[in-house]
């Protein structure tokens, strides 16, 4: 007996909550129930964060958490719970499996069958954004070594352990060559560590087109936060359905399940949701706890409805489905099918007792890590960028000149052009003279320099070299 969360959500939430509930515990579940409230009543009641302080304690103590959609009210600050959540938790992966249901519900690729593994930590989903000028805002991309590593490991194992044959890498590393380039490289090491799986790495804007046109090419797809989550939604809606599809979010200590779609409203307490997106969570939510063999019994007799033409209004179509059903019929038709297998869909057989080998990650020795510049970014509204290196050289120092001045990253000195438009965001980019390193202490003298002279500085980001390479991008042209 496995005590788990569960949340019943918003909008068509408790209905699909209730179906799915229903199903799994007819198959044979084991489990204990601890029911929380999260979601819009929470957020409109004063809390921010959509959660209770004491809602936590209960999903950090049962570790398994099942949860339905939630609506975040617009405006006020609200933060999303989901993403709350991936992060407190420490939910590093998030897995979409997506395939399609040919010729049951309508697709263009009917041989369709992937599983996108979306690293759910960092990224640009770390929030941490800032405006800097009256035209320019920023947001931070951080990407880690460990974050890298867990979620490149999490992918190859899951290939493992459910038979996948094949591990695909997407990243724009030809254009953001530190982050997505530490990402490319963490793949191509730990892919020499399972030779029996094959690896291979696409740039993301024409692997995003293959996989639309060509889905059955790919087997595991494993990527970064942004583009594993506009990944697999393109993915769940091309196999069928975004409502048909749930979501693993997996981490060292807690696992959170659930479906990809949102709350829908407009749909709610009207017995038409089709409760399969959270089923599938749910199916997922099975495998992880161990009870594999119900998982399996609950996604054939899944299979063996949708094979029956048993649809609800979403996926319904003349010709092909035989039924129309609402949120409860097709929940009991599900139930009336436990047991029994699809003749044409793929029969589902999960290994018993397979376990990924998840090893806490090891801290890597210590680079040898020296300052060899400095970027200052200045708001200056000027707009010829001659004009603002002139300004620029007179705080430099005899052991730091500047070198290059770009904006928006493009280099507009020396040597820039005229057609390129410039903002009020400037960065300043200074090294040693002669070849010498940096000491801190003399940052502090350009920064001093920079305020005598009325020199906005807004940010500053030291340049390093790690065991001689260098850790930081060139403008754009150079």
């Amino acid at each position: 007996m496995t005590r788990i969360t569960v949340a019943k959500g918003d909008g068509i939430g408790p209905e699909i909550m209730d179906a799915t509930l229903k199903i799994i515990i007819a198959a044979g579940a084991e489990l204990e129930i601890d029911e929380i409230e999260v979601g819009e009543k929470v957020y409109l009641s004063g809390n921010t964060s959509g959660i209770a302080s004491e809602s936590w304690d209960i999903i950090r103590r049962n570790k398994v958490f099942l949860k339905a959609p939630i609506t975040t009210p617009q405006g006020g600050g609200y933060k999303s719970l989901n993403v709350t959540t991936r992060k407190f938790l420490g939910l590093y992966s998030n897995v979409r499996p997506c395939m399609s249901l040919h010729p049951f519900v309508e697709t263009k690729h009917p041989k369709m069958d992937i599983v996108i593994i979306r690293e759910n930590e960092e990224d640009l989903y770390a929030g941490i954004e800032h405006q800097q000028t009256d035209e320019v805002v920023q947001c931070l991309k951080l990407i880690s070594r460990p974050g890298c590593e867990k979620i490149v490991r999490y992918a190859f194992e899951y290939a493992k352990v459910y038979g996948r044959k094949k591990v695909t890498c997407f990243t724009k590393d030809n254009i953001m060559k530190q982050t997505d380039g530490l990402f490319h490289q963490v793949f191509d090491e730990i892919g020499l560590e399972y030779p029996e799986i094959e690896n291979e790495h696409w740039i993301v804007d024409i692997g995003a087109a293959k996989m639309a046109d060509t889905p059955e090419i790919f087997d595991v797809i494993v990527t970064l936060n942004l583009y594993g989550d506009i990944l697999s939604d393109i993915a769940a809606q091309i196999a069928g359905s975004v409502g048909l599809a749930g979501s693993a979010n997996i981490g060292e200590e807690c696992a959170m399940f659930e479906a990809i779609h949102g709350s829908a409203p407009r749909r709610a307490d009207q017995n038409l949701a089709n409760p399969s997106g959270l089923l599938e969570g749910a199916v997922m939510m099975l495998n992880h706890i161990g009870q594999t063999e119900i998982a399996e019994k609950v996604q054939n007799a899944w299979l063996k409805t949708i094979e029956d033409g048993i649809h609800t209004y979403d996926i319904y179509k003349e010709g092909i489905s035989k039924e129309k059903v609402g949120t409860k019929e097709f929940a009991q038709a599900v139930i009336a099918n436990l047991g029994k297998n699809p003749s044409q869909l793929k029969q589902v057989s999960y290994a018993k007792d397979a376990v990924l080998n998840l090893p806490k990650y090891a801290k890597k020795p210590a680079k040898n890590k020296e300052l060899v510049g400095i970027d200052l970014f200045i708001h200056w509204n000027g707009t010829d960028p001659n004009e603002l290196a002139e300004k620029i050289k007179t705080i430099g120092t005899e052991n730091k000149h500047l070198t290059m001045i770009t904006n928006r990253g493009i280099k507009v000195w020396p040597d820039g052009f005229n057609e390129t438009y410039c903002t009020d965001h400037w960065r300043c980019r200074f090294k040693p003279t002669h070849g010498k390193l940096i000491e801190k202490s003399q940052i502090i003298t350009l920064l001093s320099n920079a305020l005598d002279a009325k020199i906005d500085v807004i940010k500053t980001e030291n340049l390093y070299d790690f065991d001689g390479k260098a850790g930081y991008s060139l403008g754009q042209g150079q």
